[in-house]
């Protein structure tokens, strides 16, 4: 039998998904599934060595729409960037 993930606790929540590779995706969890598929409101993708905040040649940000869908088998974590009680 398979689970559902427990993540109400991040909905509504902003979090920072790191994917495959190197690439994160920072967003507003709106939903889930029991494949942990998300789907995020306003995403931005993080570009990889923008730790550097004093570097004035790190890429900017990419948003990448209203609403996202990150399919599940490429995430690797999901970092709170809110409170999550």
């Amino acid at each position: 039998m398979v689970s559902v993930p427990e993540l109400k606790k991040y909905l509504d929540k902003r979090v920072v998904i790191q994917l495959n590779g190197t690439r994160k995706v920072a967003g507003v969890v709106r939903g889930y599934d029991m494949f942990l598929n998300i789907t995020l409101d306003d995403a931005i993708e993080m570009p990889s060595g923008s730790g550097s905040q004093s570097d004035k040649n790190a890429p900017a940000p990419v948003p990448m729409g209203s609403q996202t869908v990150i399919r599940g088998n490429s995430i690797l974590s999901i970092e709170a960037l809110d409170t999550v009680v």
